[in-house]
């Protein structure tokens, strides 16, 4: 049986001192965080999770979004974004967002693209992920959230502290893996923490031992 507990209950290891890396995305239960070509519309947006979830990650949406929608991006954990092009991309097309997380500051991992027209705000970077990681670590502030992709995720996964899952009730069959290829190198994580909505999901939390 899941342990449920309450989603502010864990709070203290989102305060440590040490400025961390949390890798905090929406996953299917087969281990998808997107379809193949991107695709998230199959994650639950509405629901008994969405509440409590927000306030315990508050400012995780694009900033125009969640003003759109009333919510609050002031006071959450995390000043800086972490995400891959592809992860960045998604806000192009249909959103017109070329500068989403306004109120945080924003890194994208590139090696091909240059920023569109609107993302001055926006760092890109062909910079080692690693290497500039590290380097923020060693900056005061809050702590780092990575948001996507897979693909950066892998390069990253020996620097991610905290893992938060949001386990939706769906099954993607393929897609953008949770994490991309890497090598076999086994490390455990411990549970910080889990909480089961009604709604399906189930948010799952994990800290490096």
């Amino acid at each position: 049986m899941i342990e449920q507990q309450p989603v502010k209950s864990h709070l203290l290891w989102l305060e440590d001192e040490v400025r961390n890396l949390t890798y905090y995305v929406a996953v299917s239960l087969d281990g998808y965080i997107a379809g193949p070509h991107g695709e998230f519309d199959s994650f639950l947006v509405e629901g008994d999770h969405m509440e409590p979830i927000w306030e315990r990650y508050r400012g995780t949406a694009p900033t125009q979004i969640a003003e759109a929608a009333g919510l609050s991006v002031a006071d959450g954990p995390f000043d800086t974004v972490l995400m891959g092009w592809n992860t960045y991309a998604v806000g192009l097309p249909d959103h017109h967002l070329p500068s989403p997380y306004q109120h945080l500051r924003q890194i994208v991992f590139t090696r091909s693209h240059e920023g569109p027209a609107g993302s001055e705000a926006v760092h890109f970077t062909s910079a080692d992920p690693v290497a500039t990681v590290r380097a923020l670590k060693k900056e005061d502030g809050k702590d780092i959230w990575l948001c996507g992709g897979g693909t950066l995720a892998a390069v990253l996964a020996d620097e991610i502290d905290r893992l938060a899952l949001k386990i939706n009730p769906v099954l993607f069959g393929n897609g953008i893996p949770l994490f991309g290829a890497r090598e076999y190198a086994p490390a455990m994580l411990e549970r910080a923490g889990t909480h089961a909505f009604d709604s399906g999901v189930l948010l799952a939390e994990y800290r490096r031992s």
